[in-house]
């Protein structure tokens, strides 16, 4: 059995996140995991090709099902809105440290440059799937913006709101500006459904399913994530403790 990174950390990540709550919750205990993290990132990092892509399938190869998780239907009224209007009136905002933020509509984003891959998503949860994804790269959409040079991280606000918390997703630009990584607004050879993200969904393919954010709304670039929300860059990493760098 050839063991990866993606199978020991669904093989172990469950027993160390479900069984080590009581010492996780010590703030000495969350500081010394942090730093593990960190040189975990840096070591990666170092060994691993930035430019490197994600493996990718042939239309045969793809998954007869491909599961959907997590919130399936946000429940804001702006969002049943959106809808019911099939996404109409639907704004994606690009802004933060930006020259020019943008207020696109699903129609430009459909009509700017876009790129189709399948490739093969893995869940934190154990399984995975292959499905193809149509959608614009991201960094043309930073491009476009004028990315400040102050800015080092790219955060996914979405309509999403589990458990009342405000859900959002943060990468850093070496993978907001790698070639697979698109803001997917078609599935399969059809529009994006709601229960996969509608209308717009980010697809980082060198990460786990979790940083795959759904119901992207707006896209903020930032100098540091530390000011946003729970202060670890994203929802499942400031609730659950998840790494934020889900690289595989």
């Amino acid at each position: 059995m050839i063991v990866t990174r993606r199978t020991l950390f669904a093989g172990i990540g469950g027993l160390v996140i479900a069984g080590c709550d009581r010492i996780d919750a010590s703030p000495n205990v969350r500081k010394l995991l942090s730093l593990g993290e960190d040189a975990t990132f840096s070591a990666q990092r170092l060994v691993t090709d930035r430019a490197a892509l994600a493996p990718e399938f042939a239309a045969a190869q793809m998954s007869p099902t491909f599961r959907t998780n997590g919130n399936t239907m946000p429940g804001s009224a702006d969002y049943a809105s959106h809808v019911a209007g099939n996404f109409a009136d639907w704004r994606l905002a690009v802004d933060g440290l930006v020259a020019r933020p943008l207020s696109l509509s699903l129609a430009q984003l459909r009509a700017a440059p876009h790129r189709t891959q399948i490739t093969r998503h893995d869940c934190v949860e154990g399984w995975s799937a292959i499905g193809q994804w149509t959608g614009t790269p991201l960094r043309l959409l930073l491009q476009q913006a004028g990315l400040s040079t102050n800015a080092r991280f790219i955060v996914f606000h979405c309509a999403d709101d589990s458990g009342g918390a405000p859900y959002y997703e943060s990468i850093d630009l070496i993978d907001a500006f790698h070639p697979q990584t698109i803001l997917a607004w078609g599935m399969n050879g059809t529009p994006l459904a709601v229960p996969h993200g509608a209308p717009v969904r980010l697809r980082v393919e060198r990460q786990l399913g979790y940083k795959q954010a759904k119901y992207v709304m707006r896209i903020e670039a930032v100098a540091s994530l530390s000011g946003l929300f729970g202060g670890k860059g994203g929802y499942w990493e400031d609730v659950a403790g998840y790494q934020w760098y889900a690289g595989i």
